[in-house]
């Protein structure tokens, strides 16, 4: 499997990187916790693999549609 980029399905704050690259993650595991509207929503990972690169950082505001993750097969 080729490397997949995690997307974030709205406008936010990234809250809390949960992983690093390189490592190991299950279909369903919190990538990444992103606040909007004083909510925390978890990015979770969509199939198992290995975090490839974290592409974004604490604190930073992203878009929908931005990429988050880099995740591999």
């Amino acid at each position: 499997m080729t490397d997949m980029s995690v997307l974030s399905e709205l406008n936010a704050i990234v809250l809390k990187i949960e992983v690093a690259a390189g490592e190991q993650v299950q279909k369903g595991d919190t990538l990444i916790i992103l606040e909007s509207m004083k909510m925390e929503i978890p990015v979770v990972a969509p199939h198992d693999g290995t975090v490839a690169a974290i592409l974004v950082q604490e604190k930073q505001t992203v878009e929908e549609g931005q990429k988050l993750v880099a995740l591999g097969g």
